[in-house]
């Protein structure tokens, strides 16, 4: 296999160790609060030697990618989630032959992950400084820039992997949400003034209208739009596909045969991932336009004042006014396809990757000793059963997702929609996780019972 031979490399990438005993609830919790901490005081230490008069290209997607424009990290988990898309493409085309059920193939996975995410660190760090999204005060510092960059990615990378093996949920997740909510509280209760004079906040905004004598609701829509996208998404959250289910003997396991139960498949079946992907991608089409504007080839558009306003670049770039839907049908129509579609497609990756497809929930069921009252034990049995659920709904999750971060990018939402569709997703998930984990330390014999 090709990836024998970075062996060598894997043996010398440092790595975050996993702890050596079962976490508690409190320990958990402290690390995921101290990387936390950490991210916030990151986001607050400027770039040495960057201009005043940089401009954020990827302003619309900052909150997706967890980054802090003019911070040291501002590539943020870009070049992560990069390397995820990357990997999941060649993994699924059999390009790379990773058997992902077994632990050496997980972890050459993720080894595998790391390299490439230093390598499109270094890519994208390129680009900013080359290509003059990042202007230096002078030439002579841009060095200095792009290795503050390198830098500040580097340590969200191993930021995540405490996270991952320390703490609750992901690192990836948790500056996401971290980042959204922060952007939510200033964009709703910013008290300084804007260039204007007017308040910047939607509120203090919407009092200033109101004392002036001309209240002004479209102020209200963003915040209105993130309130609906709120409740839409912990609504779908709580939606679950249940399948009855009876437990037989397990393989090695002498359990009790009868107990029937139900086993849930959520609606959001293939989670946020397809979001994230998806943005992603638009980040990486975008940095591909101004690396070829800059060689003289604008194949993908142009790029003016760090945004794009021509060619294929600029109908990927988030439509986030209404006014759109008027003046400039075509491009929110094809944005609104392309973003959708690869919504759709990384659900299906995703979900073949991490292996949650039918094929492999029946597969550990099957082990576990599990069957479906009415039908007789095999694994071929359930397989058939689950086919029936779990392809049609990864289609319809990423349709969900995309459909939801479409509409409130578009109603222009605080902290931008794919980020509030995002957050809400994270945050519901980490509360299951730690109410999960609080409950079994208040009960070992629950831990020890279901084999936790």
């Amino acid at each position: 296999m090709i990836l024998d031979m970075l062996n060598p490399i894997f043996r010398i990438l440092p790595e975050v160790k996993p702890p050596v005993h079962r976490e508690d609830f409190n320990e958990k919790l402290k690390w995921t609060a101290i990387i936390l901490i950490l991210y916030f005081a990151l986001t607050q230490i400027p770039l040495f030697g960057l201009s005043p008069n940089a401009v954020d290209q990827f302003g619309q997607l900052r909150a997706v990618m967890a980054g802090s424009f003019g911070s040291i990290l501002t590539l943020g988990i870009g070049p992560i989630v990069t390397s995820s898309i990357v990997l999941q493409v060649l993994v699924h085309s059999k390009l790379l032959d990773l058997d992902l059920a077994s632990h050496k193939g997980k972890a050459m996975f993720q080894s595998t992950q790391k390299i490439l995410t230093i390598v499109f660190t270094i890519f994208e760090a390129g680009v900013l400084v080359l290509t003059g999204s990042l202007v230096p005060i002078d030439n002579s510092y841009i060095g200095v820039l792009f290795l503050q960059l390198v830098i500040g990615a580097i340590v969200v990378l191993y930021m995540d992997e405490v996270v991952s093996k320390w703490g609750f949920g992901s690192g990836i997740g948790l500056f996401i949400a971290a980042g959204v909510a922060e952007a939510i509280i200033v964009g709703t209760f910013n008290f300084l003034p804007a260039a204007d004079g007017s308040l910047s906040g939607i509120l203090p905004g919407f009092i200033q209208s109101i004392v002036n004598g001309d209240p002004n609701f479209s102020l209200l829509i963003p915040l209105f739009s993130t309130i609906v996208v709120f409740f839409i998404v912990v609504y779908a959250e709580s939606i679950r596909v249940e399948i009855p289910i009876s437990r037989g003997e397990a393989k090695g396991h002498g359990r009790v045969r009868g107990s029937v139960a139900k086993y849930p498949m959520k609606f959001v079946y293939a989670s946020n991932m397809p979001v994230i992907l998806t943005s992603a991608l638009l980040v990486n089409v975008s940095l591909m336009a101004n690396v070829f504007e800059r060689i003289g080839f604008p194949i993908l558009g142009t790029i003016e004042q760090g945004k794009a306003v021509s060619g294929i670049a600029l109908y990927l770039s988030t439509p986030t006014n209404i006014s759109l839907l008027w003046t400039d049908p075509m491009r929110v129509l094809v944005y609104a396809i392309f973003f959708l579609a690869f919504c759709i497609l990384f659900s299906y990756l995703w979900v073949q990757i991490s292996g949650t497809n039918a094929k492999e929930v029946s597969k550990q069921l099957y082990n576990s000793g599990i069957q479906i009252p009415g039908f007789r034990s095999s694994k071929s049995q359930l397989y058939k059963i689950l086919k029936k659920y779990i392809p049609a709904l990864t289609i319809i999750s990423g349709a969900f997702v995309g459909i939801i971060a479409f509409a409130a990018d578009f109603t222009s939402a605080l902290g931008g929609g794919t980020g509030v569709l995002l957050t809400v997703g994270i945050v519901y998930k980490l509360y299951e996780e730690m109410a999960e984990e609080q409950l079994m330390d208040s009960h070992p014999m629950l831990r020890k019972f279901l084999g936790n």
